[in-house]
């Protein structure tokens, strides 16, 4: 798979591109996740898209170099860098999809609302940013709460012992916990977690102004969720939907959260051509 690199200001930004269509699409992978996750689309839609696939900061084979801070500025800057750099024909035209599965969800709906009217379908897997994660809200939005992660991850044993605590009592579902724990449970991981959150606390998708103008462009959003993910719930996605059902559609899949997965294609290949 095409391996490329764009650089910017200080950092070197990573993306994969495969396939030969005039159709553009551009993916954004989950946490902890990197572009390559998209690759096994190629058998699928190479004919019909050209694919762009862009590692997030802190992420894949991305060296961020800006420090701890990625706005919505940087990211669109990117995004038409690379376009341009692709085919001066794609930054020009309203053929652009966008794909974000889980994290690359909310990337997806802020370039959404930066381009609108260069945007012609989103396609949303398990997607992150139409709700607010109070926890993630806390420990980035918040200068008190900031400094506590940054505690957190340096001297994580108080916070292991609440989790233990409200999973115990039920506050806290088993696939939360499990994906927590695995990520705290380890230093190198944990200094990543709070790079990657923090870094990336700009990326905060203003939902009421983007369903006016999905309205407004009447742009076609395909909502994909898991039966049985617990992390990203398919009721968010119906809540969401209120107010532009005719271009918004949710379906639900015989999956858990992972829905980015070869075994899930037919679905992905639903949501892009329906």
């Amino acid at each position: 798979m095409p391996q490329q690199l764009l650089s910017y200001k200080k950092s070197v930004i990573h993306y994969s591109r495969f396939g030969t269509g005039s159709h553009i699409l551009l993916c954004f992978h989950g946490y902890a996740e990197q572009a390559v996750a998209f690759d096994f689309l190629e058998k699928y839609i190479g004919s019909q898209y050209t694919v762009y696939a862009v590692d997030l900061p802190f992420h894949g084979e991305t060296e961020w170099r800006e420090g701890l801070l990625f706005t919505r500025e940087d990211l669109t800057t990117i995004i038409k860098s690379i376009l341009k750099a692709e085919t001066e024909k794609a930054a020009d035209t309203g053929q652009i999809t966008l794909m974000g599965f889980s994290l690359g969800g909310r990337t997806a709906l802020s370039i959404y609302q930066a381009m609108p009217e260069k945007i012609n379908k989103l396609v949303l897997l398990a997607p992150d940013g139409l709700k607010v994660n109070f926890w993630y809200w806390l420990s980035t939005q918040t200068m008190l709460g900031n400094k506590l992660f940054f505690i957190t991850m340096r001297y994580p044993g108080w916070f292991f012992g609440l989790l233990k605590l409200m999973n115990i009592l039920g506050l806290v579902n088993a696939s939360i916990f499990k994906f927590v724990n695995y990520y705290i449970g380890n230093a190198g991981l944990r200094d990543l977690l709070y790079a990657r959150w923090t870094s990336l606390r700009k990326i905060k998708p203003d939902i009421e102004e983007i369903k006016s103008l999905i309205g407004e462009h009447h742009t076609p959003v395909r909502l994909v969720y898991g039966k049985h993910d617990r992390i990203m719930l398919s009721s968010v996605g119906e809540k969401f939907r209120k107010g532009i059902e005719n271009q918004c559609r949710v379906t639900v899949i015989p999956s858990g959260h992972q829905v980015l997965h070869e075994k899930h294609a037919e679905y992905m290949l639903q949501a892009l051509t329906g």
